[in-house]
């Protein structure tokens, strides 16, 4: 357990950030599942969205997006 107020605050942080990070890491696997299972235009482009959502936030790496979407293009 934190002991001083700093560490108690970076807990809490943490904890929101993680929540967050772990609801927009489950949006992009479903959204990434959809659009290899059906390849229609609208679920290609949510996934497209939510690869640029998790690369914006830092959850993938910029490279790993611009694979994962010319990989779903094919």
């Amino acid at each position: 357990m934190p002991i001083t107020k700093t560490a108690k605050r970076a807990l809490r942080v943490s904890g929101r950030k993680a929540a967050v990070n772990t609801t927009t890491r489950t949006k992009l696997e479903i959204a990434l599942r959809k659009a290899k299972k059906t390849k229609t235009v609208k679920a290609i482009s949510k996934a497209f969205s939510a690869i640029d959502r998790a690369a914006k936030k830092r959850l993938i790496h910029k490279n790993k997006a611009a694979r994962i979407k010319s990989q779903l293009l094919l």
